[in-house]
């Protein structure tokens, strides 16, 4: 008996999350300065990221996709067949490309939209499916606050899988949340509502909605930041994003880039929102400290909102140097779940799984394991 292959759509928004690396904050009507800047795209990768989770069931499943950079070049890059009923009519795709090419892809009759790309993709699709079809997120963009996404690219290929090989995957409606990119860039975070779309629901592999507000416990961030004022020296202090992170510069007396990336030297701002080429060169050949919090709900400490700590200068700051901070009722909310790193660097991702020590108060801490879902047993 011949089984219908599973019927797979994909699209990629080219240009989500370009302006991560260059501290634009989003992509949102900024791509072409943050290209301008230096900045390379990464959504393709992360798509190939998910589609080698499950390429070797090639026989087992068809794929639809639009043409170009908006799927097309990816999947045949992995020797895949597909059916292009999409292209855009130039290179540089815009929102309007999104919603045509699900439109046409929706009339196949396909099981799964698998797409990449940040909030305002998921926006833009959820306007136009109307829950007719599951989809999953492959997480490419700057601001994942949707919970449509997995929580890596492999993960979100991890999922496909299972669908693909027939194995019971529970369905639910996930949020679709946006912000104000203009706001974002100015350090306010302006949450919204747009909807919600049907997805493969797995908790090790499905990222929860993102969790707004400020920590009230503040006597525990008092101690927090003490722990890290005590120990600050001679090194370089690169202070990434987050409310537990400005809460340390607040005690330090300095000004803070909530929604980027500082640089403290002998407890004094040198440089602020620093973009990954800056942080690189600002630092290369001095000893650093990295000071990082995780992201509530979700467990993210890297690959979410702070793309400026590229895999390169994670590497040369080395693991031994990475203080994460969070309060225990932050850790307690993940009810176990792992830290995760999502830098986009394989094996970079292997070596910084484990246990890392994190600061809880002061003198305070505890050892808590990194991992990604698809290293998991």
């Amino acid at each position: 008996m011949n089984v219908k292959p599973f019927k797979l759509e994909i699209i990629i928004n080219p240009v989500a999350g370009v302006g991560g690396s260059v501290a634009l904050k989003g992509s949102d009507n900024v791509a072409q300065q943050a290209l301008s800047l230096g900045a390379i795209p990464q959504a393709n990768n992360r798509m190939l990221q998910a589609l080698g989770q499950f390429a070797d069931l090639a026989p087992r499943f068809s794929i639809v996709t639009a043409g170009g950079e908006m799927g097309e070049r990816c999947s045949l890059e992995l020797g895949l067949n597909v059916t292009v009923v999409y292209r855009p009519a130039n290179d540089s795709t815009t929102e309007q490309d999104t919603y045509a090419a699900v439109e046409a892809l929706l009339a196949q009759d396909i099981d799964l939209l698998l797409f990449a790309g940040g909030d305002g993709t998921a926006r833009n699709i959820c306007a136009t499916i109307n829950d007719v079809v599951p989809v999953l997120g492959v997480p490419a963009g700057c601001k994942i606050h949707s919970g449509v996404y997995g929580v890596t690219p492999k993960a979100a290929g991890c999922v496909v899988r299972r669908l693909i090989l027939g194995e019971l995957v529970t369905l639910a409606d996930a949020d679709v949340m946006d912000i104000d990119e203009v706001a974002f860039r100015q350090g306010t975070v302006k949450a919204k509502r747009y909807g919600e779309m049907m997805v493969p629901s797995d908790l090790r592999y499905v990222q929860s909605v993102k969790m707004g507000g400020i920590e009230s416990d503040e006597l525990v961030l008092t101690d927090i930041a003490a722990d890290v004022m005590a120990d600050m020296e001679d090194e370089y202090y690169i202070m990434g994003s987050g409310s537990t992170v400005a809460f340390a510069m607040a005690e330090l007396g300095l000004d803070n880039t909530l929604l980027g990336v500082d640089v403290v030297h002998q407890h004094e701002l040198i440089a602020a929102d620093q973009t990954a080429a800056q942080l690189i060169a600002l630092t290369q050949d001095k000893p650093c400290k990295l000071v990082i919090t995780l992201i509530g709900g979700q467990g993210h400490i890297f690959g979410r909102g702070n793309q400026q700590l590229s895999p390169q200068l994670i590497k040369q700051i080395g693991k031994e140097n990475i203080i994460v901070l969070a309060t225990k009722t932050k850790l307690s909310a993940l009810a176990g779940r792992p830290l995760i790193v999502d830098t986009g660097d394989v094996e970079l991702d292997q070596a910084l799984s484990g246990f890392i020590r994190v600061t809880t108060g002061y003198r305070d801490y505890i050892m808590y394991r990194v991992a990604n879902p698809e290293y998991e047993d």
